[in-house]
């Protein structure tokens, strides 16, 4: 997927919440936990179907420390596959691990999450030029979501390349538009993505191939992984 230092170039550790207050330790091993389940909603319902997890987003995002619009994205992006691909068992907090990474939900300098789930300013990462560290790769898009004709950029709040986003985006709020500035539209592109790439991502194996599949970079598997199993118990990291 060629993220491997676009992705660095937006990873911003989240401060300890509640500083002085003891919590639980991060719990090992792979996969991370599934987190709160996500309760049974009509996926079919017209227009934005994410909002119908309100109540279930807003009972836990505080203390997640993720904005309730994302949250609400990751868990329809997890039912969603989970009814398209059963055999997959992408998680709500896999998503999630994923998204504080590239954004912090959506957030990356300062940027907010609309309550129709689009992120404004728009994100977008640095030109992949070839540079000391950086991937190269020519312009695919004519500049269309990066506004750079001359090299690709990494785009959104799970920071997607143009090229990728074209074979991979998804219209997820019911707006006819596959934006990937939109929370809900790039959670369940990203979503879609790892089961296409790790198969079970209820197995160990399935799972790091997937987020590897995403970013090759073992410390980047690691951070997202110690994410995702912090939401899984219902703590930030």
């Amino acid at each position: 997927m060629q993220k491997i230092v676009v992705s660095a170039t937006v990873v911003v550790l989240l401060g300890l919440v509640g500083c002085g207050i003891e919590r639980p330790p991060i719990p090992e091993g792979i996969p991370p936990g599934p987190g709160t389940p996500v309760p049974a909603i009509d996926l079919d319902a017209p227009g934005r179907t994410a909002v119908q997890l309100r109540d279930w987003a807003d009972g836990q995002a505080d203390r997640l420390g993720i904005p309730p619009i994302a949250l609400e994205a990751y868990g329809y992006a997890a039912a969603v596959m989970a009814r398209a691909r059963p055999g997959c068992g992408v998680a709500w907090t896999t998503i999630a691990g994923i998204a504080s990474v590239e954004s912090r939900h959506g957030t990356h300098r300062g940027a907010v999450v609309g309550a129709d789930g689009s992120v404004y300013p728009p994100i977008v990462g640095i030109p992949l030029d070839g540079s000391p560290g950086v991937a190269l790769i020519v312009d695919t898009d004519g500049g269309a979501l990066d506004g750079d004709p001359v090299h690709d950029r990494a785009v959104g709040p799970l920071q997607f390349i143009p090229e990728t986003w074209a074979r991979w985006g998804v219209d997820a709020n019911g707006d006819g538009v596959v934006d990937p500035q939109s929370i809900d539209d790039a959670a369940l592109t990203a979503a879609r993505y790892l089961c296409v790439s790790g198969g079970d991502l209820t197995s160990a194996q399935g799972w790091q191939r997937a987020v590897l599949t995403y970013n090759q970079s073992n410390s980047y598997l690691r951070t997202v992984r110690d994410r995702a199993a912090g939401y899984s118990i219902g703590r930030a990291v």
